[in-house]
């Protein structure tokens, strides 16, 4: 289950945006936001983008939580 909050936490902690968030995900700020808000999945490559984005080994207490 996708964490909004974490997600959300991690950009300001880095000072970012959502649409620098999609711009790394290579994707649009629409597109995102339908993401974040359970309307489509994130694909693996977009994920390990964010991951990159944010200079973590590991998102999945956001993109995977229970």
């Amino acid at each position: 289950m996708f964490r909004i909050e974490k997600f959300k936490a991690a950009l300001v902690e880095n000072g970012l945006t959502v649409a620098d968030a999609a711009a790394a995900m290579g994707i649009s700020k629409q597109a995102l936001y339908r993401k974040m808000n359970g309307e489509s999945d994130f694909y693996r490559e977009e994920i390990q983008a964010f991951r990159k984005l944010i200079n973590r080994d590991n998102v999945d207490d956001i993109f995977f939580a229970e």
